[in-house]
């Protein structure tokens, strides 16, 4: 990284090695995390993320403020969730200038405040990080995936993206990539090291109820797909998938779209006029709803082909689901022998794949189950996700 005063980055979080360091950094530390919507997690995986790990460090006895933003919340922000302080801030809601006007805000803001360490989320938000390195405090950014690849974007908007990878490389201590993938991008494009810290998932198993009630649903009898309503993302291509099976098929199987985005009227327009019989929109869900949709699911389907580690994926692993994955790199790292796989973007061999698993034995699809609820639990748990990024504060705290 640039600067005289920075640590050296690594590939893996390490203690530090002497006895005064030691004692020095293991006292409580004062965390700010910016560059999401706030909390409680109500849009996407970088608010549950932002939830989860800030509480959980609140857990630990550190004082962690969470920004939000104020827009996004109505009618009545809440100004501590979990034990952590919610600080509100001003933004204007639109696509392009939402997320770099509130990172400017929040940043402005730290000059007025005390914090040890900066967590900075999305690079988005990182060109204007220079800003934390003028306060003097330490910086850590999880990058995302290599966002500039979405088709949501326009010229200006995937140019903005690729600043931002740069600011990423230039202005923090510590670069934190989710997945091994957007580890070796940063590497491979930057010269530029950084630490890999994936998601983790917590699973609160709820019986059939209100949710499955509320939208016709019967348990193991349909087909969950849950993520932001965008192209890349390919609700669509899932939807094409699911109206090549059999009437007879579809009629007792729905399939369950679990999400919404705030600037994609089009495509919303686009999969609601491409989905027939059988699919069900539910918007949003979190919480209950959420874990009962997810508790209950005979087949999850993960279509993603931009970013790193998703939160979903890594969610219905946890809660013992039998995955079907698009096979890109970032999902075959994270999904492992644990379900299945399709070649990227081959909706057709999705479609055969969900046939398969609908009329095969339930011991196969146990057998599934299994798997992926034991490759979550090794390797995504938020405790373990919340001990690494402790460890990684308390590193950047050492050489102040």
């Amino acid at each position: 990284m640039n600067g005289a005063n920075r640590p050296e980055s690594h590939d893996h979080v390490r203690p530090a090695h002497h006895p005064q360091e030691v004692i020095e950094s293991r006292k409580s530390l004062r965390i700010a995390l910016l560059g999401t919507r706030g909390i409680p997690a109500a849009y996407g995986g970088f608010e549950t993320f932002a939830e989860e790990l800030s509480s959980r460090l609140v857990e630990r006895g550190h004082s962690v403020t969470v920004y939000a933003r104020r827009s996004f919340f109505k009618p009545q922000p809440v100004l501590e969730y979990r034990g952590v302080e919610v600080r509100f801030l001003p933004t204007v809601m639109h696509k392009y200038l939402e997320t770099p006007l509130h990172a400017l805000i929040c940043f402005l803001d730290l000059f007025r405040r005390r914090f040890d360490v900066v967590l900075l989320c999305n690079a988005a938000n990182s060109p204007f990080a220079f800003l934390v390195r003028l306060r003097g405090l330490h910086l850590a950014i999880n990058v995302d995936g290599i966002e500039r690849l979405r088709t949501k974007w326009n010229s200006f908007g995937r140019a903005w993206y690729r600043l931002g990878e740069w600011c990423s490389v230039k202005f923090a201590d510590r670069i934190v990539a989710d997945a091994q993938v957007i580890q070796e991008y940063y590497r491979e494009r930057f010269s530029a090291p950084s630490t890999v810290i994936a998601y983790g998932a917590t699973v609160v198993r709820r019986d059939p109820g209100e949710a499955l009630k509320k939208f016709g649903l019967i348990q193991r009898q349909y087909i969950l797909y849950v993520s932001r309503l965008e192209p890349e993302n390919n609700a669509l291509g899932v939807i094409q998938a699911y109206n090549c099976l059999s009437s007879e098929i579809k009629s007792k199987v729905p399939l369950v779209i679990v999400g919404d985005a705030p600037y994609a009227k089009s495509y919303h327009k686009e999969l609601h006029q491409e989905a027939g019989n059988g699919v069900i929109f539910t918007g949003f869900q979190f919480g209950s709803n959420y874990q009962e949709l997810q508790s209950n699911c005979l087949i999850y389907v993960q279509a993603t082909e931009v970013g790193g580690t998703h939160p979903a994926l890594v969610e219905a692993m946890a809660y013992a689901n039998c995955v079907v994955a698009n096979g890109t790199p970032e999902n075959l790292e994270v999904l492992g022998d644990a379900g299945l796989t399709y070649p990227k973007n081959d909706f057709l061999i999705l479609s055969q794949l969900l046939l398969e698993l609908i009329n095969c034995s339930e011991e196969q699809r146990e057998t599934l189950r299994r798997k992926a609820r034991q490759r979550a639990e090794v390797k995504y748990s938020w405790s373990g996700v919340t001990i690494q990024y402790e460890e990684l504060f308390y590193q950047l705290r050492a050489f102040s």
